[in-house]
């Protein structure tokens, strides 16, 4: 399990690197980037995985996410994966919702995606395995958050491993892909018509069916274009309300689905992560600017 250093740079106490590797889930050579807090010697930090939605690489939330400065103040290992496999011989549509750079974290068992296609093998198990071989994580304590086909990411991992992760979290994420066209699109492509298939691979389908975690955040903007047809967000909160799961859904007036609406929750996040990942409970009801206590945006924007 080798890794090659593409580029490293001195940030907020701390290296951001990106490094490259030959993925045996994927068959592709795949490009990940962590960033590693100031630590002494011996010490393993808890690692948080962020995973990106649609059309991005590991560098859309390395170069605009804002997260540095509190995961050295934390000292969390932040590591970013790609979204898809990539390169020449891997398949492609003209869509930019499937394909490279939509890989929706799913195994793909269709042709022609299925040969590369392995996202849940490749986040799931291979660079895991990887992170703990190269870098201090202290593998007992992960998080993993994500946005938008990142944020279904973070919701079902999650969901299907929930002794795992510490914390789970997500930026506007496509809560229930089996029942929006964007998730729709993607599943019949990679898994088949067979729904069945599908219910491992929805964070709503996953609940109702029995699968539990402690508790979840979601921030969504309220200006978002994508929320009412592909997000979806008061599915999840009839799933964990049916379920018993704590659910902090916060609504944010005049926020959109870009990186300027990630990389203002993105502190706040962490925090809520870091809390956890540190074994103690987080302070309840606080948000950034302009989230009062029930989680709804007061006007800011």
């Amino acid at each position: 399990m080798t890794i090659e250093q593409l580029s490293a740079s001195r940030a907020h106490g701390g290296v951001q690197g990106v490094y490259r590797h030959a993925s045996a889930a994927t068959g592709t050579d795949m490009v990940f980037s962590v960033f590693v807090p100031d630590h002494a010697p011996d010490a393993r930090l808890p690692v948080v995985w962020y995973l990106s939605g649609l059309t991005c690489t590991h560098a859309n939330v390395t170069e605009k996410g804002e997260f540095r400065a509190t995961c050295a103040e934390l000292g969390l290992i932040f590591v970013a994966p790609d979204t898809s496999p990539r390169g020449d011989g891997v398949a492609d549509d003209p869509g930019y919702d499937l394909g490279q750079g939509a890989g929706f974290y799913v195994d793909a068992v269709r042709a022609p995606w299925a040969p590369h296609f392995a996202m849940r093998t490749y986040i799931e198990t291979e660079l895991p395995a990887l992170v703990a071989a190269h870098f201090p994580a202290d593998m007992a304590r992960q998080s993993i958050m994500g946005h938008s086909m990142g944020g279904h990411g973070a919701l079902t991992i999650g969901l299907r491993n929930p002794g795992r992760f510490r914390a789970v979290s997500a930026f506007a994420p496509i809560v229930a892909p089996s029942q929006v066209p964007w998730g729709q699109k993607a599943l019949s492509a990679y898994l088949g018509d067979d729904r069945a298939a599908w219910r491992a691979h929805d964070a709503v389908a996953l609940i109702e069916d029995g699968a539990r975690l402690p508790e979840l955040l979601v921030d969504q903007g309220m200006d978002d274009a994508f929320l009412g047809e592909q997000l979806r967000p008061e599915l999840l909160a009839a799933a964990c309300a049916d379920a018993g799961i704590p659910l902090t859904l916060r609504r944010h007036i005049g926020y959109d689905h870009s990186y300027y609406f990630i990389s203002t929750l993105m502190a706040d996040q962490l925090r809520w992560h870091g809390a956890r990942l540190a074994g103690a409970a987080g302070p309840e009801g606080v948000g950034p600017e302009g989230v009062g206590p029930e989680g709804v945006g007061q006007g800011a924007g």
